[in-house]
């Protein structure tokens, strides 16, 4: 059975490049029916924190990343030393104690013949000529990569204070949890020949290796500003999970046919680790928000309204338990279609639920600096004369006035959006216009009769 594992260290929240690491083996265990394995790598006591940890499981579960099985290997630290021992034992790992530390540390032969298991000796000879040894990985996404043994220390296994080099609790961890594969990023390249040689020593069978490209941003190195925020974040920036899960499948993968919008359960059927772009993927932001869009453009009313109803109460747009829900889905449904994040709402729609409207000076500048006392006064008059108020019958009124003053549409249709809403864009103003109601269009258009 397939079996890998997702193995972040909580000494820091969950970011892009963990999320995106992620991601692909978790899609390559349900590809294959196979288990995904989460194993926290807390052995650093002084940096890592339970807060971290909190922060990485609940970014997974939001993200729809769900495990299998989980592991601390801070629970772990007596099967370290076990396997240490064994090492130490059969000479192939030796003790020091090491400048100003008050313990001994224990250390990994690389250059020895003990070190070749004789199964694996027998089936690559080329490992077992002298005390150094040509070292291959047949990555699934890079291909052969090859190493001299020569180039490589030898390996502090634990270290004086007695807890476990990352390397070698890495393969110890990866062999007793049966990993098949290790998806993994670029950057731990140069510590695959390392652990190869502790696999071969301890006569493990040695997993197969992907290694993912990293991700850049679109001005050079990931940032903040570029992306290189806690996953968390993106929620709280009004991201949806399944758009932020689908952008990153398109970091080094594609699902083919130009696709850029993918449902998750149809990506498990298409992903292989082995059709992963090894170049470097680039994190836009915008494209993010573009992708998100589409996914908020076929989100259920009923959900965004979940989603939106408390960004309104936190922006003290509404009362927590007294506001009018069919009336705020109603005001969503204008805007949904234009949303590039959740946290678009409040300040597009703010003009809605706010009694006095912010105002864009330069709008007010452009489109309200000459007199419309005439226009907005006669369009009041018409307004409150209507017996049916529906966007018809207003879209109906305004199209007489214009053409009674001789007016072309755009003329006042711009002032009397800025003069209600503070903004020059929005939805239909027609629409507009009926959702504020006869009072409020009134009260507002009525600041501007001189």
């Amino acid at each position: 059975m397939i079996r890998v594992r997702f193995a972040p260290s909580p000494t820091g929240n969950l970011h892009i490049g963990g999320a995106r690491t992620a991601l692909f083996n978790w899609l390559y265990a349900r590809a294959k029916n196979g288990k995904f394995i989460l194993r926290i790598e807390d052995t650093d006591s002084a940096r890592s924190k339970q807060e971290f940890v909190d922060e990485i499981l609940n970014s997974l579960k939001w993200l729809g990343f769900d495990y299998d099985e989980i592991y601390y290997q801070s629970q772990r630290f007596d099967l370290y030393k076990e396997y240490a021992q064994k090492l130490l034992d059969e000479g192939k790992a030796y003790t020091e104690k090491l400048p100003d530390k008050t313990g001994e540390a224990i250390i990994f032969r690389v250059n020895n013949q003990a070190a070749v298991h004789p199964e694996q000796a027998a089936s690559h000879p080329e490992q077992s000529e002298g005390s150094s040894q040509k070292i291959k990985i047949n990555d699934l996404i890079r291909r052969e990569i090859e190493f001299d043994s020569n180039v490589i220390k030898d390996q502090v296994l634990i270290k004086s204070d007695g807890t476990p080099t990352y390397n070698f609790a890495c393969v110890v961890d990866d062999a007793t949890m049966n990993i098949t594969h290790v998806i993994r990023g670029e950057d731990h390249i140069s510590n695959t020949p390392k652990q190869i040689l502790i696999y071969q020593a301890l006569g493990f069978s040695v997993p197969e290796f992907a290694h993912l490209p990293l991700i850049m941003g679109t001005e050079g190195r990931l940032s903040k500003r570029t992306g290189a925020t806690a996953i968390s974040d993106y929620s709280k920036m009004g991201y949806l999970p399944e758009a932020l899960a689908n952008y990153l499948l398109l970091l080094s993968w594609s699902p083919g046919e130009n696709r850029e919008v993918i449902d998750i359960n149809e990506a498990i059927r298409l992903f292989d680790v082995k059709d992963v772009n090894k170049t470097a993927a680039s994190f836009d932001l915008d494209k993010l928000s573009w992708i998100n869009n589409q996914y908020l453009k076929k989100e259920p009313l009923e959900k965004l309204v979940d989603l939106i109803v408390p960004l309104l109460i936190e922006n003290n747009y509404i009362q927590k338990d007294n506001f009018d829900r069919d009336y705020i889905v109603s005001i969503i449904k204008l805007f949904q279609a234009r949303l590039s994040t959740i946290n678009d709402f409040p300040d597009w729609a703010d003009f809605f639920f706010l009694k006095d409207i912010k105002m864009d000076e330069k709008a007010k500048e452009k489109f309200l600096s000459r007199d419309f006392s005439k226009e907005f006064k006669l369009f009041i008059e018409r307004l409150e004369a209507l017996e049916k108020f529906d966007i018809e019958t207003i879209e109906t009124s305004f199209r007489e006035i214009v053409k009674e003053l001789s007016l072309e549409v755009k003329i006042l249709i711009h002032p009397i959006r800025v003069a209600l809403t503070g903004k020059t864009v929005g939805p239909g103003l027609f629409e507009v216009i009926y959702y504020l109601g006869k009072e409020r269009v009134r009260e507002r258009l009525e600041k501007w009769i001189k």
